[in-house]
């Protein structure tokens, strides 16, 4: 019979402080009083062209540029939730990621003049968030199934030391 291995108190500890350092970041990112692209354009743009260069079709322009750094700028966020919670309400981590998302869009509508709030950002945002989470739990499932096999194996080796020590070997004179 298997048994559970028991819950990694430093991966939990090590994803807080983790989780904790980046949502420092995504908010200086997200909430400062100033859009991060403005003053790059150009350099976005040569960017831009560097990509369609290298075999980005053209449709890949600034907006969906936009939107994929969007989604990737939140994989973290799920990832590091996903971690960080038990494995009894990772469901929390599915929420965590819009509900962030949500918060930032309404602090830059509501506070913020020169930021503007999109749905589409809180789209992308949520996207990035579950494939984050997607990652933390098949990240693990694989932890957890190898330690089950490592729980088992020093189980039966136990047993395999009591059955020897029960029954020791003879030896032939």
């Amino acid at each position: 019979m298997s048994q559970q291995p028991p819950p990694s108190h430093a991966r939990r500890n090590a994803s807080l402080v983790l989780l904790l350092a980046y949502i420092g970041v995504v908010a200086a990112m997200t909430l400062s009083p100033t859009p991060l692209d403005q003053g790059f354009e150009s350099t976005i743009d040569k960017f831009l062209s560097v990509l369609h260069r290298n075999g980005v079709p053209e449709w890949f322009g600034y907006n969906k540029l936009e939107f994929t750094a969007n989604i990737l700028m939140f994989v973290p966020l799920g990832f590091l939730v996903g971690l960080a919670l038990p494995a009894r309400i990772w469901w929390i981590a599915v929420l965590v990621s819009p509900a962030l998302s949500i918060a930032i869009e309404l602090t830059q509508a509501g506070l913020l003049t020169a930021r503007f709030a999109t749905m589409s950002d809180v789209f992308a945002n949520t996207i990035g968030g579950l494939f984050g989470t997607l990652l933390a739990m098949i990240l693990r499932a694989i932890v957890n199934a190898r330690d089950e096999k490592v729980i088992a194996r020093a189980l039966w080796q136990q047993q395999e030391q009591q059955r020897q020590g029960a029954f020791p070997a003879t030896r032939a004179r």
